[in-house]
Protein backbone atom coordinates (compact mmCIF):
# COMPACT_ATOMS: atom_id res chain seq x y z
CA UNK A 1 0.00 0.00 0.00
CA UNK A 2 1.75 3.64 -0.93
CA UNK A 3 1.30 6.26 1.74
CA UNK A 4 -1.20 8.73 -0.02
CA UNK A 5 -3.50 5.30 0.11
CA UNK A 6 -2.46 4.59 3.96
CA UNK A 7 -3.20 8.29 4.84
CA UNK A 8 -6.53 8.84 3.21
CA UNK A 9 -7.50 5.52 4.91
CA UNK A 10 -6.32 6.93 8.17
CA UNK A 11 -8.48 9.98 7.78
CA UNK A 12 -11.37 8.04 6.95
CA UNK A 13 -10.76 5.85 10.02
CA UNK A 14 -10.39 8.88 12.03
CA UNK A 15 -14.02 10.13 10.92
CA UNK A 16 -15.66 7.21 11.45
CA UNK A 17 -14.21 6.33 15.30
CA UNK A 18 -14.00 9.67 16.38
CA UNK A 19 -17.86 10.36 15.78
CA UNK A 20 -19.07 7.33 17.12
CA UNK A 21 -16.83 7.19 20.28
CA UNK A 22 -17.27 11.70 21.02
CA UNK A 23 -21.13 10.00 21.14
CA UNK A 24 -19.67 7.28 24.06
CA UNK A 25 -17.94 9.88 26.07
CA UNK A 26 -14.42 9.28 25.05
CA UNK A 27 -11.35 10.26 22.78
CA UNK A 28 -10.54 7.83 20.23
CA UNK A 29 -7.31 7.05 20.50
CA UNK A 30 -7.22 3.22 22.06
CA UNK A 31 -8.60 1.86 18.90
CA UNK A 32 -6.99 4.22 16.20
CA UNK A 33 -3.59 3.12 17.64
CA UNK A 34 -4.09 -0.54 16.64
CA UNK A 35 -5.57 0.52 12.81
CA UNK A 36 -2.11 3.09 12.38
CA UNK A 37 -0.12 -0.23 13.28
CA UNK A 38 -2.23 -2.12 10.88
CA UNK A 39 -1.20 0.56 8.15
CA UNK A 40 2.66 0.05 8.93
CA UNK A 41 2.84 3.07 10.75
CA UNK A 42 5.58 3.03 13.49
CA UNK A 43 4.52 1.87 17.08
CA UNK A 44 5.10 5.63 18.92
CA UNK A 45 4.65 7.35 15.37
CA UNK A 46 0.97 5.87 15.70
CA UNK A 47 0.90 6.86 19.51
CA UNK A 48 2.25 10.13 19.25
CA UNK A 49 -0.40 11.08 16.54
CA UNK A 50 -3.44 9.45 18.34
CA UNK A 51 -2.81 11.77 21.33
CA UNK A 52 -2.28 15.06 19.13
CA UNK A 53 -5.90 13.74 17.67
CA UNK A 54 -7.57 13.39 20.93
CA UNK A 55 -6.64 17.00 21.68
CA UNK A 56 -7.78 17.86 18.86
CA UNK A 57 -11.22 16.03 18.77
CA UNK A 58 -11.68 17.06 22.53
CA UNK A 59 -11.39 20.79 22.04
CA UNK A 60 -13.77 21.05 19.39
CA UNK A 61 -16.10 18.44 20.81
CA UNK A 62 -15.85 21.53 24.10
CA UNK A 63 -16.54 23.93 21.87
CA UNK A 64 -20.50 22.44 22.46
CA UNK A 65 -20.07 20.85 25.66
CA UNK A 66 -18.77 24.12 27.49
CA UNK A 67 -21.83 26.54 26.48
CA UNK A 68 -24.01 23.50 27.24
CA UNK A 69 -22.93 23.67 30.65
CA UNK A 70 -21.76 20.14 30.85
CA UNK A 71 -18.08 21.04 31.97
CA UNK A 72 -17.37 20.62 35.42
CA UNK A 73 -14.62 22.85 35.54
CA UNK A 74 -14.12 22.87 39.84
CA UNK A 75 -14.04 18.99 39.92
CA UNK A 76 -11.92 19.16 36.69
CA UNK A 77 -8.57 21.06 37.22
CA UNK A 78 -6.94 19.11 40.20
CA UNK A 79 -7.44 15.85 37.58
CA UNK A 80 -6.21 18.18 34.73
CA UNK A 81 -3.04 19.84 36.42
CA UNK A 82 -2.04 16.14 37.51
CA UNK A 83 -2.81 14.48 34.68
CA UNK A 84 -1.13 17.20 32.16
CA UNK A 85 2.37 16.70 33.87
CA UNK A 86 2.33 13.05 34.31
CA UNK A 87 1.38 12.98 30.43
CA UNK A 88 4.75 13.99 29.38
CA UNK A 89 6.72 11.60 32.07
CA UNK A 90 4.38 8.87 30.72
CA UNK A 91 5.06 9.30 27.30
CA UNK A 92 9.19 9.21 27.63
CA UNK A 93 9.61 6.26 29.82
CA UNK A 94 7.72 4.74 27.04
CA UNK A 95 10.59 4.61 24.98
CA UNK A 96 12.83 2.71 27.81
CA UNK A 97 9.83 -0.25 27.07
CA UNK A 98 10.72 -3.04 24.36
CA UNK A 99 8.48 -2.75 21.79
CA UNK A 100 6.02 -6.19 22.22
CA UNK A 101 6.06 -5.32 25.89
CA UNK A 102 4.30 -2.11 25.11
CA UNK A 103 2.41 -3.69 22.85
CA UNK A 104 1.35 -6.29 25.45
CA UNK A 105 0.65 -3.42 27.92
CA UNK A 106 -1.38 -2.13 25.17
CA UNK A 107 -3.43 -5.25 24.77
CA UNK A 108 -4.64 -4.96 28.57
CA UNK A 109 -5.84 -1.38 28.22
CA UNK A 110 -7.91 -2.18 24.77
CA UNK A 111 -9.05 -5.42 26.95
CA UNK A 112 -9.74 -2.61 29.82
CA UNK A 113 -11.50 -0.65 27.97
CA UNK A 114 -13.59 -2.98 25.93
CA UNK A 115 -14.98 -4.72 29.48
CA UNK A 116 -16.13 -0.66 30.43
CA UNK A 117 -17.65 -0.13 27.53
CA UNK A 118 -19.86 -3.38 27.34
CA UNK A 119 -20.13 -4.13 31.10
CA UNK A 120 -20.01 -1.09 33.07
CA UNK A 121 -23.35 0.78 34.04
CA UNK A 122 -22.92 4.73 34.95
CA UNK A 123 -25.37 4.95 38.79
CA UNK A 124 -24.40 7.96 40.07
CA UNK A 125 -24.82 8.79 43.62
CA UNK A 126 -25.05 11.43 46.05
CA UNK A 127 -20.85 11.67 47.45
CA UNK A 128 -19.74 14.61 49.54
CA UNK A 129 -16.56 15.39 49.10
CA UNK A 130 -14.86 18.09 51.05
CA UNK A 131 -12.45 20.25 48.92
CA UNK A 132 -9.20 18.06 50.52
CA UNK A 133 -10.56 14.51 49.44
CA UNK A 134 -11.95 16.12 46.62
CA UNK A 135 -8.26 17.50 45.45
CA UNK A 136 -7.15 14.22 46.86
CA UNK A 137 -9.47 12.52 44.49
CA UNK A 138 -8.68 14.41 41.76
CA UNK A 139 -4.82 13.80 41.50
CA UNK A 140 -4.82 10.12 42.31
CA UNK A 141 -7.20 10.05 38.86
CA UNK A 142 -5.14 12.53 37.28
CA UNK A 143 -2.27 10.85 38.01
CA UNK A 144 -3.16 7.44 36.83
CA UNK A 145 -4.81 8.68 33.62
CA UNK A 146 -1.85 11.32 33.03
CA UNK A 147 0.88 8.49 32.99
CA UNK A 148 -1.46 5.70 31.31
CA UNK A 149 -2.32 7.85 28.71
CA UNK A 150 1.30 9.27 28.02
CA UNK A 151 3.07 5.73 28.38
CA UNK A 152 0.48 4.22 25.69
CA UNK A 153 -0.92 7.14 23.58
CA UNK A 154 -4.15 6.65 25.16
CA UNK A 155 -5.02 10.35 26.87
CA UNK A 156 -7.04 8.30 29.70
CA UNK A 157 -10.48 9.37 29.23
CA UNK A 158 -11.31 5.62 30.03
CA UNK A 159 -10.10 6.14 33.50
CA UNK A 160 -11.30 9.36 34.41
CA UNK A 161 -15.18 8.89 32.76
CA UNK A 162 -16.06 5.86 35.66
CA UNK A 163 -14.25 7.99 38.39
CA UNK A 164 -16.03 10.47 37.59
CA UNK A 165 -19.02 9.20 37.85
CA UNK A 166 -18.16 6.95 40.58
CA UNK A 167 -17.98 10.20 42.44
CA UNK A 168 -21.25 11.14 42.07
CA UNK A 169 -21.84 13.28 38.60
CA UNK A 170 -23.88 12.82 35.75
CA UNK A 171 -22.55 10.19 33.36
CA UNK A 172 -23.06 12.90 30.46
CA UNK A 173 -21.50 15.85 32.50
CA UNK A 174 -18.38 13.09 33.37
CA UNK A 175 -18.32 12.88 29.76
CA UNK A 176 -18.03 16.30 28.71
CA UNK A 177 -15.91 17.47 32.16
CA UNK A 178 -13.37 14.19 30.85
CA UNK A 179 -13.36 15.50 27.25
CA UNK A 180 -12.14 18.83 28.40
CA UNK A 181 -9.32 17.55 30.71
CA UNK A 182 -8.06 15.09 27.97
CA UNK A 183 -7.27 18.14 25.90
CA UNK A 184 -4.75 18.88 27.95
CA UNK A 185 -3.45 16.07 29.23
CA UNK A 186 -3.48 14.55 25.36
CA UNK A 187 -1.52 17.47 24.01
CA UNK A 188 0.71 17.41 27.13
CA UNK A 189 1.52 13.61 25.99
CA UNK A 190 1.87 14.03 22.75
CA UNK A 191 4.16 16.68 22.83
CA UNK A 192 6.63 14.43 24.94
CA UNK A 193 6.01 11.55 22.52
CA UNK A 194 7.02 14.62 19.60
CA UNK A 195 10.06 15.45 21.35
CA UNK A 196 11.47 11.89 21.18
CA UNK A 197 9.82 10.31 17.85
CA UNK A 198 9.92 11.96 14.45
CA UNK A 199 6.10 12.60 12.97
CA UNK A 200 4.52 12.03 9.84
CA UNK A 201 3.00 15.91 8.51
CA UNK A 202 0.93 14.25 5.68
CA UNK A 203 -0.54 11.52 8.29
CA UNK A 204 -1.21 14.22 10.31
CA UNK A 205 -2.77 16.13 8.13
CA UNK A 206 -5.64 13.86 6.79
CA UNK A 207 -6.52 12.24 10.51
CA UNK A 208 -6.34 15.86 11.64
CA UNK A 209 -9.33 16.79 9.26
CA UNK A 210 -10.88 13.58 10.08
CA UNK A 211 -11.00 14.20 13.82
CA UNK A 212 -12.10 17.55 14.08
CA UNK A 213 -14.73 16.43 11.26
CA UNK A 214 -15.91 13.70 13.63
CA UNK A 215 -16.07 15.80 17.04
CA UNK A 216 -17.97 18.10 15.49
CA UNK A 217 -20.61 15.74 14.94
CA UNK A 218 -20.18 13.07 17.65
CA UNK A 219 -20.54 15.91 20.04
CA UNK A 220 -24.05 17.13 18.01
CA UNK A 221 -25.22 13.73 17.78
CA UNK A 222 -24.54 13.45 21.94
CA UNK A 223 -26.28 16.72 22.67
CA UNK A 224 -28.75 16.11 20.46
CA UNK A 225 -29.55 12.76 23.14
CA UNK A 226 -28.85 10.22 20.61
CA UNK A 227 -28.09 7.26 23.45
CA UNK A 228 -24.89 5.52 23.34
CA UNK A 229 -25.51 2.63 25.02
CA UNK A 230 -25.21 0.38 21.59
CA UNK A 231 -22.99 2.55 20.14
CA UNK A 232 -20.81 1.56 23.32
CA UNK A 233 -21.81 -2.33 22.98
CA UNK A 234 -20.32 -2.36 19.20
CA UNK A 235 -17.43 -0.38 20.25
CA UNK A 236 -16.37 -3.25 22.80
CA UNK A 237 -16.90 -5.76 20.89
CA UNK A 238 -14.53 -4.20 18.07
CA UNK A 239 -12.13 -3.83 20.80
CA UNK A 240 -12.14 -7.27 22.13
CA UNK A 241 -11.28 -8.39 18.57
CA UNK A 242 -8.53 -5.96 17.94
CA UNK A 243 -7.24 -6.86 21.44
CA UNK A 244 -7.40 -10.61 20.33
CA UNK A 245 -5.52 -10.16 16.79
CA UNK A 246 -3.00 -8.46 18.40
CA UNK A 247 -2.26 -10.73 21.27
CA UNK A 248 -2.53 -13.51 18.35
CA UNK A 249 0.28 -11.63 16.61
CA UNK A 250 2.23 -10.89 19.30
CA UNK A 251 2.66 -14.73 20.67
CA UNK A 252 3.32 -15.95 16.80
CA UNK A 253 5.64 -13.69 15.96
Amino acid sequence: MDAGTAHLIAGSVTFVFTTVLTIAGVGAAFILIPVFLALGIGLHTAMATALLLNALAMFFACLRFVPAGLVEFRAAWPILIVATVLSPLGAWSSVYLPIPLLKWLFVGFLLFAASMMLFYRARPHEMRLSRGKSTGYGAVVGGTAGYVGGLLGVGGGNIVVPALVWLGFDPKKASATTAFIVIFSSLSGFLGKASIVGMDGRLLAWTAAGSIAGSLLGSWLMQKKLESGQVKKVIGVILYVIAADMAWKLVTH
